[in-house]
Order: structure tokens, then sequence, then C-alpha cells
């Protein structure tokens, strides 16, 4: 299996491109960090067989969970398409278990970096609140302000508070987590006084902390915006870096780099 590595702002994938099969064991053995190659996911893009699309995304975790849709796993992938037709700029509709998305990929003066624009559609509200959180999320999270559920293909707890960086993310994750039936992505955000931007660490079901999140980003841009809090073009910082969320009337648009890393062959996948 020949495997190319990328990162979308420190978020960083394995990617194979081919009639393959992922299976949760693959996916733990390879993205192991001590005895694999490491990753926080593996993508398999399979050839698509649906008119209009050109690849289909299979996505699991670090855990070998499934993940419905990534916001930086995809533009890895798209990246990964568009080095392999030997080209640096392209379109690219991407099969994901969240629906089709768009992905116009175009070049940097890094010749490893590309800047990936993704059509994320619509952010809709998320899962079910969980008993459990009634009253225990504002003792989890310190200076809690305000936390609402969202879905972009993938589950979400936002929650708007006065310090991201004040949250012990390694104990609460889990703890919310663990609270919803499928699991949850939490964003721990706040308002920067440099106008239309926040900033956001992130903890990723079946994951753990990482440096970046594509759909948190979103789903954190969006929410932000209904509650007034920042305008349609917003600037989200991250660990790992800064993407732009546009959100339009319908949907939004993710907009940040992904960079290749290494090919590597594996021989007993």
């Amino acid at each position: 299996m020949r495997l190319t590595k990328h990162h979308g702002l420190g978020n960083d994938f394995l990617v194979a491109l081919g009639d393959l099969t992922s299976t949760p064991a693959l996916a733990r053995r390879l993205c192991d960090r001590r005895r694999g190659i490491g990753a926080d996911g593996l993508i398999i893009g399979r050839p698509s067989t649906t008119q209009g699309a050109d690849v289909v995304m299979d996505l699991r975790n670090a855990d070998g969970s499934v993940a419905e849709m990534s916001g930086n796993g995809i533009r890895c992938l798209a990246h990964a398409v568009v080095r392999a037709r030997g080209a640096c700029a392209a379109a690219v509709a991407i099969d994901t278990a969240a629906g089709r998305r768009g992905v116009e990929v175009s070049a940097t003066e890094d010749p490893d970096t590309c800047l990936a624009s993704v059509e994320m559609g619509a952010v809709a509200a998320g899962p079910s609140w969980p008993a459990p959180l009634d009253d225990g999320l504002g003792g989890l999270v310190a200076g809690l302000r305000r936390a609402e559920t969202a879905d972009v293909g993938n589950p979400h707890l936002v929650a708007l508070v006065e310090d991201p960086w004040a949250i012990d993310l390694a104990a609460v994750g889990p703890e919310v987590e663990a609270c919803f039936a499928d699991g949850v992505n939490l964003e721990v955000i706040a308002p920067r006084g440099d106008g239309d931007a926040l900033d956001l660490r992130v903890w990723e079901r079946g994951v753990g902390i990482t440096e970046a999140c594509g759909t948190g980003a979103t789903a954190a841009a969006v929410l932000a915006h209904r509650w007034g809090l920042v305008g349609p073009d917003v600037l989200v910082h991250q660990p790992g870096g800064d993407v732009t969320v546009v959100v339009g009337t319908i949907g939004a648009t993710l907009v940040g780099p992904a960079t290749y890393i290494a090919t590597i062959e594996v021989t007993n996948g």
C-alpha cells in the first residue's frame, strides 16, 4: 500500500488512493505514533462510481472509529488527488458520508503546500443535549458563557468561554464526549479583539486534542456569527494556524492550507 502523509495546520492524515479496504485495526496500527507511522486519521480515497464525483472519502480516526467528515482531512485528500494527477491546482468533487463536497485546490509559493477552499454545506442543529450536561457543563468548562451543539456532517459542541487556554481539555474533552451516544467534538472558543476573529481549541472524538479542526472551525464560526459575535467572514485562530470561514446564507466555505509531508510504502498493509 502506498500512502502519502499530509497535514492541515498540524492535523495530520495518512492518505491512500485506490480501491482499498479500510478497517479499524488498520487505522489504529498505521496511526499509532510509536508503533506505526503516526497520524490523527487514515483516509482512503476510492474511485467514485457516481456521476460528478472524482473520489469517495473513507475516513477513520486514529482509534479506528469512523468519521463522517473532516475539514482538514478533505483538504488533505484533495491535495493528494491533485498531486497524483501531476497537477498543482484543480477542482475536486469528493463524496463523503456527510454528502458531496467541492474542493478548489490552488498552488502556493511552497510546492508542498496548497490552499484549498471547501464547500462545507449547511451547519445544522447538532445532537440532542444529554441530561448529564444540564447542570454539569458549567462545572466542567471554566468561564462558560454559552454552549450549543451543531452538525457539520459530524457532531460538535461549541462552548463560548472567557479564556480557551484556561480549559483543561485533556480532562474535560473525554467527559463531554462520553455524554453523547455517538461522541462529540468539543470546541472552546472566545472572540478576539482584532475584528471578526475567534480563538479556538478542540478535543476531537476518537483522536483527542489536535492542533486544528476544520469542521470545528466551521461550526464555531457559524454559531459565533448567529450569536452576533462576528461577521460573516471569520478568521479562526487555532494552535496549528489559521483558517477562514465564510458564512453564507445557506452553507459555509472553509479556506485553509494542506501540506504534503512524505510518501510511505507499507508492505504489510
